[in-house]
């Protein structure tokens, strides 16, 4: 890599809003490490980015050990420069809190909120020698306002949220900002997951939302603010007007939000 050529480190880069970004980031001159559990949409990430433009590493962002591994080569890779971590794993899982299993609860747990602390103890030596250098984590409108049937979806993105605003004050210690990407519904695989709880059911979260006429938003705006979020100096981007507007309202009209979110999600 250019000894100038800016750095990102993304997870959950196997998909989504992950793929996007590094797309956009390479195409833009950064060199980009992509990481997944998935190892084959990992590599049909990579076939999209220039060779030499990229590192892919396959591990669990649950994996302390292969968080330190992934930072260590990343770290030889890149002449020990990280100007940002993108902590972008995550999983939904949703329904009824009493009919969720136990390890779809962990599941979530772990990867949506011990694993962006996983990644922001991990890369703090690598973001430490790096000038200028910030942690993106991926939060959500889910962590503005709780909604029904993804109550612990939401503790994982409120979690990130107020994790992001500690590390922010924590890490200017060293010169790092931490700062949080809060999409409204993005067009994604977790939006295809099926209600927990309804046996048989073939109904997913996107159907819901599309018979509700909710907006739904393509992952090339998630990753454009991405990159404001890379650049920028608020702590939380939002992606898309509804995400605006969720923060508006659950500041100013929390009851009338708690009516719309209800009514959208369904409560039956």
């Amino acid at each position: 890599m250019a000894e100038q050529q800016k750095t990102i480190f993304i997870t959950g880069a196997g998909s989504g809003i992950g793929r996007a970004t590094a797309k956009l980031f390479s195409e833009r001159g950064w060199f980009v490490g992509l990481s997944d559990v998935n190892q084959q949409c990992l590599e049909e990430t990579a076939a999209m980015l220039p060779d030499g433009q990229r590192i892919s590493m396959t591990f669990d962002v649950r994996d302390r050990a292969g968080w330190a591994r992934a930072v260590e080569t990343f770290g030889q890779a890149t002449n020990r420069r990280m100007h940002v971590l993108f902590n972008n794993a995550g999983v939904g899982k949703g329904g009824w809190l009493e009919e969720m299993s136990p390890e779809d609860i962990d599941l979530v747990l772990d990867v949506n909120l011990k694993g962006v602390i996983n990644g922001a103890t991990a890369a703090l030596p690598l973001l430490r020698e790096t000038p200028g250098a910030r942690i993106v984590n991926t939060a959500s409108v889910a962590g503005v306002f709780g909604a029904p049937k993804l109550a612990v979806y939401c503790a994982t993105k409120f979690g990130v949220r107020g994790l992001t605003e500690a590390l922010d004050i924590e890490y200017s210690r060293y010169g790092v900002r931490v700062v949080s990407l809060m999409p409204w519904f993005v067009d994604t695989a977790i939006l295809d997951g099926h209600q927990s709880g309804q046996e048989g059911t073939n109904r997913r979260m996107r159907d819901q939302l599309i018979e509700n006429k909710t907006p739904i938003y393509p992952v090339s705006m998630a990753a454009e603010r991405a990159w404001d979020a890379a650049h920028g100096n608020e702590i939380h981007y939002m992606v898309g007007k509804e995400a605006e507007r969720a923060r508006f309202a659950a500041r100013f009209f929390p009851n009338a939000m708690r009516k719309q979110i209800k009514a959208m999600m369904g409560d039956d």
